[in-house]
């Protein structure tokens, strides 16, 4: 037959839940189930915290309302990161987020063909779709200075 554990916290342990609690001492976070340690990491390592908050609650040892109460993270927050775990598993919290920004369409061999058809009139919506250079990277490079553009009169 099972034996229940006791909910047996050392000292200066905060509740998660009457299951699972975390101790914060000498810059180490330590979670301690019954009174066992399950895991720990620094107490500036977010990347560390999100996962196993997220493994915590898509494992049912923890709820995510829990979760924002013990440790003040906002709700939308918590579902986020649990959704990452879900999908991409640890490795998704450890992978760099940076955008990848696409190729430039202004190189330096269309840019004479765009400033000889800005100097013949042409507007910048036309000089797009002639390019194929999107009119925003236009009138970036115009406000930037690489580009000079003299708007008609209007009669």
């Amino acid at each position: 037959m099972p034996q229940l554990q006791l909910p047996i916290f050392p000292a200066g342990t905060k509740e998660i839940n009457p299951d699972v609690g975390v101790q914060c001492a000498d810059g180490r976070v330590v979670y301690v189930h019954g009174h066992l340690p399950i895991f720990q990491h620094d107490e500036k390592d977010l990347k560390s915290f999100r996962l196993f908050t997220s493994q915590m609650v898509a494992s049912g040892l923890a709820r995510t309302r829990e979760v924002v109460e013990a440790f003040g993270v906002p709700m939308g927050t918590v579902k986020r990161y649990v959704s990452v775990f879900r999908i991409e598993g640890p490795a998704g919290f450890y992978q760099s987020r940076e955008r990848k920004r696409s190729e430039t369409k202004l190189t330096d061999e269309v840019k004479p063909r765009v400033q000889e058809l800005l100097d013949m009139g042409y507007s910048v919506a036309e000089v797009a779709r002639e390019t194929g250079v999107l009119a925003t990277t236009l009138h970036k490079a115009i406000r930037a200075k690489r580009l000079q553009f003299k708007k008609k009169r209007q009669r």
